[in-house]
């Protein structure tokens, strides 16, 4: 395939839209707001042109939390940190037993990648591009939010994300493949010699550029007999060709023992958070839509996964908006299947963590519904993402426009400063949030006040 070419054109038109989700609308204003910004879905209808607005390349700068600053929760809730000095924290995953596991990964940046990096402003971003590559327990006995112990539970990993106990298998996610270890409930430490590597995934071959969206994570099914593992593009558009993106931008579905390998949805650029939504057998997704065509394209999106759907990617996206980049190359049948999402909010948010709220300590506006992480993006002139949104739900679909649940991530909107940056929505047997910050190497708990 020959090279796609992404050729930004200039426009003097400003463009103020409103976006909607459902029957709600919201003004699409790109203020601060809490020290975050208003950015939370469209009227898929009315999406801008590409390249109504020049591609912006605005990488903010991570000043961390000082003076005992914390995120910003709704009048009822309390902000607390669960744990800090931890080295990248991404993933968490709570056990049955109230085990919780910590995954710490980064991007690896290395060579002219490295380079490039340091003259965009990348690093200071994303931080300095090594992976600590392991996975960290923490036990809060008597369930205060305060964990009395701390272990490194499993070391020598290669840019762990998505873990999964089932049965006597604790399964983590690599980039590069879905290991499975011997799991004992209550035991500290796994030996990594005892991996059993079940499932090969594919890395761009280990080259960096080839592999930029690296996270690979994981979900089972109600019944325990199937695993879904999100992989998301080795690029932006499909740039090094798509010989590169052989069972990527998909959701797998395997057995347990790794057979069985077959693609469940296609077409999702980059799926991260993976959740069922409640009182349904409905798989739902937060994915990261491709960059370079303007601040207001393309929208991120939460939607329900269907069972063999195709959502677009690379030739359209949200429907028959075709890709102007695959112009030369467009295939018309792919563009023609090509499924509209449920949910949008809003473009370059990052959105990575997706977490049903099945509890009953948060108020009951949030019964049922998801939390969205929104990890915040490089790609768009003023800031967006950057905090914890919050869609609700009523009988398994969304019920009304997503709205900003944790803010405060912003320190300095007009210079591009930020406090942190949210990755995974868990929660505790008690109803209380936990969030990893992966930039401030923190994780934050968000408990409603009694």
């Amino acid at each position: 395939m020959k090279k796609v070419s992404a050729v930004i054109t200039l426009s003097l038109l400003t463009m103020i839209f409103i976006c909607a989700c459902g029957n709600n609308k919201i003004t699409n204003n790109p203020q601060a707001l809490n020290g975050s910004t208003v950015t939370s879905g469209y009227n898929v209808d009315s999406l801008p042109p590409p390249y109504a607005t020049k591609s912006a390349k605005n990488f903010s700068k991570v000043v961390g939390w000082k003076d005992g600053k914390t995120p910003v929760a709704p009048q009822g809730f309390t902000v607390t940190k669960f744990a800090d000095g931890l080295d990248h924290p991404r993933w968490i995953y709570v056990a049955d037993n109230g085990d919780i596991f910590v995954t710490e990964s980064n991007t690896i940046l290395k060579g002219i990648v490295k380079v490039g990096a340091k003259m965009s402003r990348k690093v200071r971003t994303q931080g300095y591009g090594v992976s600590a590559n392991r996975i960290t327990l923490f036990r809060d006995a008597d369930k205060n939010g305060i964990p009395e112990s701390r272990h490194v539970y499993l070391e020598g990993l290669k840019q762990p994300f998505g873990m999964l106990i089932l049965g006597k298998s604790f399964y983590v996610a690599n980039t590069n493949a879905l290991w499975q270890f011997p799991y004992t409930p209550g035991a500290t430490k796994i030996d990594v010699l005892s991996r059993k590597e079940i499932v090969v995934l594919p890395d761009g071959g280990g080259e960096v550029k080839k592999n930029i969206h690296w996270t690979r994570n994981l979900i089972s099914n109600q019944t325990k007999d199937k695993i879904y593992i999100a992989v998301g593009a080795g690029s932006n558009i499909g740039e090094h060709g798509l010989e590169n993106e052989i069972r990527r931008a998909n959701i797998l579905e395997v057995n347990p023992d790794g057979t069985g390998e077959r693609i469940y949805a296609s077409g999702i650029r980059n799926p991260v958070g993976m959740d069922w939504a409640p009182g349904t057998n409905t798989l739902w997704a937060a994915v990261n839509e491709r960059d370079l065509l303007g601040d207001e394209l393309v929208p991120d999106y939460i939607t329900s996964v269907k069972e063999d759907g195709f959502y677009g990617w690379p030739f359209a996206y949200f429907g028959q908006h075709e890709d102007p980049r695959w112009k030369e190359q467009q295939q018309p049948h792919m563009v023609a299947k090509s499924l509209v999402p449920d949910v949008p909010v809003g473009a370059h948010t990052a959105s990575l963590g997706l977490a049903f709220y099945i509890h009953k300590a948060f108020p009951e506006k949030y019964h049922n519904g998801a939390f969205v992480a929104q990890h915040g993006s490089w790609n768009r002139s003023i800031l967006s993402g950057y905090k914890v949104i919050f869609v609700p739900f009523s009988n398994g679909k969304p019920s009304g426009p997503p709205e900003d649940f944790l803010t405060g991530f912003i320190s300095d909107l007009s210079d591009a400063e930020v406090h942190g940056r949210p990755v995974c929505v868990a929660f505790l047997a008690d109803g209380s949030m936990l969030l990893t910050d992966d930039v401030s190497n923190a994780i934050w708990r968000v408990s409603a006040n009694e």
